[in-house]
């Protein structure tokens, strides 16, 4: 009877081997992102580019929020079902134990993995053992990422055991034969900011495996048009394209308080002391590198300012529609001083009131560095009239980490201050007088502003409807 019982017991583990091999105690977790999101561009990479090396047990149930707005009804789920807040980047292990903004993920993650031994995958129904997990019912369009691959939602469905098999197993072509496959092109893995590069790709049911080490024989059956972008260089959001930041700071440019503002310089400074020409070149640009260093901090403030209230995912979702919006109301104000003029318009010229104080200053001007000086000052007083198509470029480029839109910035102040530029080397070499400038803008403000409502409707109907 003792052999008996001995011998059904070896039967029975012999039965169960497989599965106690398999099975293992797994530390799961959520993490929500947003391409596009300058803080999550510092946590994407560690925690879904080291963490995933670092911890061999590791999974991470990736809800990308921007790109892919299936998602982002998840966020608010989740913020109710585990009372984690609504900002990105977010990672959730539990009620107790989630992490969210860039610094406290940085500072504090690799800590709570170390206190853990394994952590039950954290869904909107209650925590459930990754073995246990089907991940054919999770919501959305997760990405999945353990060790040295990742698993991509295209759609569903599929087999649960083949899918947790690619993602733990050491033999992976081993595993897919047991599959029908097509080997496809490997795609770079989108971060924000960045890309993570895979050596191997396949499509199967519903979804997308890549992954690193051995491949599957046979030839790529199915090309991607994506262009392999290196891992590390950065993309820009969709949201963020030349043609929009140049048209924004054309617009501006054109405004005509700005240049009522240097035609006043320029005529202080003549009348001052008209035979000394060369003080127009040098004080005209003087006044023009003021206006520009002045702006240009300001937008670096404009930007900052969006970026804070992005940690708000919900005001971020809607961010880009509103400039759109911004941008036609603008648009339609200006427009109405075509059709209406009237001087001090709201948003589009200088207040009445501020223009007798203006032009006290500005008659005080008698040098360049006295120009310099009071052009510091004076971009106060232009604010009212020229920040508005600011604001939007600033809102676009917020997208962005803080030091990159540096570059971009600097190119719209120098299209900004293109037309003071033109104007001081028109006067200085002769071809034409201040008075004429300022009577050539006088008569023709009216088609100005209707020149700046035009560009600014179009381009903010193109952003709402998603045309650029």
């Amino acid at each position: 009877m003792r052999k008996l019982n001995l011998v059904m017991y070896f039967v029975l583990v012999l039965l169960f081997l497989p599965t106690f091999v398999e099975s293992k105690n797994y530390i799961c977790s959520v993490y929500f992102t947003g391409i596009g999101c300058p803080h999550c561009a510092k946590t994407d990479p560690v925690v879904l580019g080291e963490l995933p090396q670092e911890y061999p047990n590791l999974i991470i149930i990736e809800y990308e929020i921007y790109q892919q707005p299936e998602n982002a009804p998840l966020l608010y789920s989740y913020s109710s079902r585990y009372d984690t807040g609504m900002g990105v980047p977010l990672i959730i292990f539990n009620e107790e134990k989630h992490i969210i903004g860039d610094m406290p993920i940085l500072r504090n993650v690799r800590n709570t993995l170390n206190e853990m031994d394994s952590n039950e995958c954290p869904l909107l129904d209650g925590l459930i053992d990754f073995n246990e997990l089907d991940l054919t019912s999770l919501p959305g369009k997760p990405k999945i990422w353990a060790k040295d691959r990742i698993l991509i939602s295209s759609g569903g469905g599929g087999r649960n055991e083949i899918l947790k098999e690619l993602l733990t197993t050491s033999d992976i072509p081993a595993a897919l034969e047991k599959v029908n496959y097509t080997i496809i092109e490997p795609e770079p893995a989108p971060l924000s900011g960045s890309y993570i590069n895979f050596d191997n790709a396949v499509e199967l049911d519903g979804w997308i495996f890549e992954w690193n080490g051995k491949g599957v024989e046979g030839k790529v059956i199915k090309n991607r048009t994506e262009e392999k972008i290196p891992t590390g260089e950065v993309v820009l959001p969709k949201e963020l394209t030349l043609p929009k930041i140049v048209s924004l700071a054309a617009v501006d440019s054109i405004n005509p308080c700005a240049l009522a503002v240097l035609t006043l310089m320029l005529i202080a400074i003549i009348t001052y002391n008209p035979k000394k020409r060369h003080n127009v070149l040098l004080a005209g640009f003087a006044f023009t590198l003021a206006v520009f260093v002045g702006y240009l901090i300001y937008g670096l403030v404009i930007v900052k300012f969006f970026q804070l209230i992005q940690t708000l995912t919900s005001i971020r979702l809607l961010l880009y529609k509103i400039l759109g919006v911004a941008a036609i109301i603008l648009g339609l104000l200006n427009i109405k001083d075509f059709i209406k003029y009237k001087p001090g318009g709201f948003l589009t010229e200088m207040p009445l009131s501020l223009r007798p104080k203006v032009k006290k200053i500005i008659s005080g001007i008698t040098s360049p560095k006295g120009a310099f000086t009071v052009g510091i000052f004076i971009t106060i007083f232009l604010l009212p009239c020229t920040i508005g198509p600011y604001v939007i470029a600033g809102g676009i480029l917020s997208a962005l980490e803080l030091v990159k839109t540096i570059p971009w910035l600097i190119l719209y102040n120098i299209i900004f201050v293109s037309p003071m530029i033109a104007i001081t080397l028109l006067v200085y070499g002769g071809f034409t007088r201040v008075e004429n400038v300022s009577g050539w803008k006088d008569k023709n403000i009216r088609k100005l502003h209707l020149t700046a409502g035009s560009i600014l409707t179009l381009l903010g109907v193109a952003m709402i409807l998603g045309l650029v």
